[in-house]
């Protein structure tokens, strides 16, 4: 028997889910996964299936209670086709892409295809097998809404699907009717619609005075919440005046950076693979400036914290979004790798304080007016330049469906700023996808040859000083 608990949306999942009425706010992600050879399409259903059976959001949809009373509802679909979920085409080479090689043709094609919102009246997520690479390659695009899980979730989900044999075990047959029509029975009964919407705001305010309370008892913990909250509604960050026009146009640009030397130079600067990473795009960032005549002395990030606690094996959401401003000026790249340090070490430690005082403040806006909630995201997005995001995957070789995997590149969510980049590490190597609004960034390719250029001085700077 399923709780009410876990079909019920997170505070955060359910401010995701309501701000995305707004179109530039789409939460979709997604990773594609380069594969050596064509995967066994037969193979890879039954894994698929065996996925579904496995995470209960795969086969749900979300329904909303009436009036917005609480927070939406994961519930079984009665039309539930896998079918619909699981696509197979071509790599386009007609028109402007025969100047193109197979990897700005696939990041062009899965750009396009993740753009395409997800039908919100059915489970979401897609998979869509791609064929027609060079030297006999396929790639699959696994694309999925920011609610049914995150980043270190999709992983975790990707163990349903990979494997570290090419020649895995085959899962045991899944009947999906006989398990829609459990779901559909489980879903019935004793807690109607109405009554968990009722539930959910009574949790929600329960939440929100908890959250008063822990101003009294722990200050210091409320004090960073409200000045993270104060942060997101006055508009006193800066942003550079170069990438102040946001669209909902995208362009996606993946590439690649040796993860151990990334590892050894991050441990030799005083710091981690993450305080790097920012620090390669930042020095990007501030190169692109300097290549358009633009003086900018600070940048305004977004980096991703998780909160999922040790021995986790969800697949849901765990995580907080935090900000912070990082000096973009001319300085030495030790220097600013010790700056970008330290402002997301204070800023982690403010927001896991926190924690519990923004998850109360997250379920009093989903009580909000729509149009307020998403005029504040609107507010917020604005005044952040880049978003970063950094996942740990498989350190080792893993097959999808018979196929190794050569890359796995991220695809993170834009949502308002003028790019996202997410890097996903692999068996040594780290994939890098970049993620862009051109009309922000007019010149995506300069961004990520100087991004790569910042990797490359840091990884060079190994055994200097």
């Amino acid at each position: 028997m399923t709780s009410p608990s876990d079909r019920r949306m997170s505070d955060a999942e359910a401010l995701m889910w309501n701000v995305e009425s707004d179109p530039w706010f789409s939460s979709t992600f997604g990773t594609i996964a380069v594969l050596e050879s064509q995967p066994d399409l037969d193979l890879l259903r039954r894994i698929v299936e065996a996925a579904v059976a496995a995470t209960p959001r795969l086969r749900r949809r979300v329904v909303e209670p009436p009036n917005r009373m609480g927070n939406p509802l994961w519930e079984a679909d009665d039309e539930f086709d896998l079918d619909y979920h699981l696509r197979h085409l071509a790599l386009p080479h007609d028109g402007d892409d025969r100047q193109k090689d197979d990897r700005e043709r696939l990041d062009d094609l899965c750009c396009r295809l993740l753009a395409d919102p997800l039908d919100r009246t059915r489970p979401l997520w897609q998979f869509v097998v791609i064929d027609g690479l060079s030297q006999d390659r396929s790639a699959v695009l696994i694309k999925l809404h920011h609610t049914v899980s995150d980043g270190i979730g999709a992983i975790k989900l990707a163990e349903h699907y990979m494997s570290p044999v090419p020649t895995p075990e085959l899962p045991a047959p899944v009947d999906l009717a006989e398990l829609m029509a459990a779901d559909l029975a489980d879903g019935d009964g004793s807690n109607p619609l109405l009554v968990q919407g009722l539930n959910a705001v009574a949790v929600g305010i329960k939440r929100f005075a908890e959250g008063a309370g822990a101003a009294v008892t722990s200050p210091g913990t409320t004090v960073a919440a409200a000045r993270s909250v104060a942060d997101q509604l006055t508009g006193s960050t800066p942003t550079s005046p170069l990438w102040a026009d946001r669209s909902r146009h995208r362009r996606l640009a993946t590439f690649d950076v040796e993860l151990e030397p990334a590892l050894t130079a991050a441990r030799q600067l005083g710091g981690t693979l993450n305080d790097l990473f920012v620090t390669a795009c930042l020095m990007g960032a501030s190169t692109y400036h300097e290549t358009h005549d633009v003086d900018v002395p600070e940048l305004t990030v977004s980096f991703i914290i998780s909160t999922r606690e040790k021995g986790d094996s969800s697949t849901s959401n765990a995580f907080s979004p935090s900000t912070t401003a990082v000096p973009a000026g001319p300085m030495d790249q030790a220097e600013r790798f010790a700056a970008v340090h330290e402002a997301l070490t204070s800023r982690r430690s403010e927001v896991t304080g926190g924690g519990e005082v923004l998850g109360g403040l997250a379920g009093f806006a989903n009580l909000l007016p729509t149009h307020v909630s998403t005029g504040v995201a609107r507010q917020q997005a604005a005044r952040i330049d880049f978003a970063t995001s950094n996942v740990r995957g498989a350190p080792f070789p893993v097959y999808v469906a018979g196929a190794k995997l050569l890359a796995s590149y991220p695809i993170g969510p834009v949502a308002g700023t003028a790019f996202n980049i997410t890097l996903l590490s692999y068996d040594g190597t780290m994939n890098v996808g970049l993620h862009t609004d051109p009309r922000a960034v007019t010149e995506p390719d300069q961004l990520r040859d100087a991004i790569i250029a910042g990797f490359a001085q840091l990884l060079d700077s190994r055994g200097q000083g």
